[in-house]
């Protein structure tokens, strides 16, 4: 079986960084837009700025979620499709 438990460390990280209802409502969003703002989605999530950027700057330590600058404003996308793939698993039935 499996004794170096090291190599599942990274796949662990990001399947605790998703674990919040917010962060997998942001990751879903940004499948589904391709790429959003934070004023966006804190109108869209009714959370204060604040919150929504917490629960980005987690996304994006774990390489989840990744910055465009257009001008003055930063647009965040998915930057690991490994994510993208596992998330259209678990909400596949929503997109029916």
């Amino acid at each position: 079986m499996y004794n170096n438990f090291e190599q599942f460390q990274e796949t662990s990280d990001i399947l605790k960084a998703l674990a919040h209802p917010v962060r997998l409502c942001i990751v879903k969003g940004l499948i589904l837009r391709g790429y959003c703002n934070v004023a966006f989605m804190q109108e869209y999530l009714h959370l204060p700025q604040s919150t929504v950027s917490q629960h980005l700057q987690k996304l994006r330590n774990f390489g989840i979620v990744k910055t465009e600058r257009k001008g003055l404003e930063v647009n965040y996308t998915i930057a690991d499709d490994r994510v993208r793939r596992l998330i259209q698993v678990f909400f596949s039935e929503d997109e029916s």
